[in-house]
């Protein structure tokens, strides 16, 4: 009697130890979708400086220099272990290279309700891609949940623009941006087993500045000597690096860890909602009852996606025929 009291006991433990941890890891998304929705108002500032290239890589690099002197005397940053630098290649290959390449010269051929749009797949493709390589469960309602966020995005960004332009050169580009980030958090999530957030994040970001090294002194070289050093472009850019770049990506890699792939990469539809609200107390952007129509789609979506639909018929019985 008393070794199954005890058994309880621990299972009970048990149980609220992962509560905590899942509650921690939703938390922890949350902080990332509330920087990388800053990123496009820091954005903003740098680009009336510097192009794409140059802003991802000095972003890089800042993030890497931070990060190994904040965590390599605290021996938070692991060894890659013998066999794992290929798949650290392949993730920085996919995010920070193939992402931003797609994204950057998406956004110039195709009109930002499209981008928009096509960007908003991502969480979808990712719960189907992390269904088939991690055997994930997903749900209709997890389908339907992701399926409204996805048209609450649109409704928001389409109140910007009423027209639709596309060159096949740019939707290709931004299938690209989808794809590259698919692809990321599909190999990331082998890296998760082994390595902790922060090393991960460590790796790619160091990684990613040797390849668009060269893109940079190809294109842009001449372009950031003439722009020259300011404290106007640099202080947005070291936000970018440090929570963007940095914070950001533990946060969320942590959130893959605790949750799945598919779960994490849902809240990343709340992104242009949070910089909607950033830019109305920011830049007084109004929020008309369409774009507060498409925010509330948009929430309402992010739970729906989250339903575990086994587990709630299992509450509302409880609540309709109690024991």
């Amino acid at each position: 009697m008393l070794i199954k009291i005890l058994n309880c006991a621990q299972f009970a433990e048990n149980e609220f130890i992962m509560k905590r941890s899942n509650i921690i890891a939703y938390i922890a998304v949350i902080f990332a979708m509330i920087f990388w929705g800053y990123t496009y108002i820091w954005y903003r500032d740098v680009y009336n400086f510097y192009n794409p290239i140059t802003t991802v890589f000095f972003r890089l690099i800042i993030s890497s220099v931070f990060l190994i002197a904040l965590m390599y005397p605290l021996k938070k940053i692991q060894k890659i272990q013998k066999g794992d630098f290929k798949y650290f290649l392949l993730i920085s290959l996919f995010n920070p290279l193939l992402y931003f390449i797609g994204e950057s010269f998406g956004i110039k051929f195709v009109s930002p309700i499209l981008t928009a749009v096509i960007i908003a797949t991502i969480p979808l493709f990712t719960s189907l891609t992390s269904t088939y390589f991690f055997s994930e469960k997903i749900t209709k309602m997890n389908i339907l949940g992701i399926t409204l966020s996805i048209i609450g995005v649109g409704i928001i960004i389409s109140k910007q623009n009423n027209g639709l332009t596309a060159s096949t050169f740019g939707i290709l580009m931004l299938c690209l941006a989808v794809a590259s980030a698919v692809g990321y958090a599909v190999f990331i999530k082998k890296l998760t087993t082994k390595y902790n957030s922060i090393s991960i994040v460590t790796y790619h970001n160091f990684i990613g500045i040797f390849l668009f090294a060269p893109l940079f002194f190809i294109f842009d070289f001449k372009g950031f000597i003439q722009s020259g050093i300011s404290a106007e472009a640099w202080i947005p850019l070291l936000k970018l690096a440090i929570l963007g770049s940095s914070f950001a990506f533990i946060f969320f890699t942590f959130s893959i860890q605790k949750i799945g792939v598919g779960k994490t990469n849902a809240f990343t539809n709340a992104i242009p909602v949070i910089t909607a609200i950033i830019a109305y107390f920011k830049f007084g952007e109004i929020v008309t009852l369409t774009i507060a129509t498409g925010i509330c789609m948009v929430i309402g979506g992010l739970f729906l996606s989250q339903i575990n639909t086994g587990k709630f018929r299992k509450r509302i019985n409880s609540i309709i025929r109690p024991n």
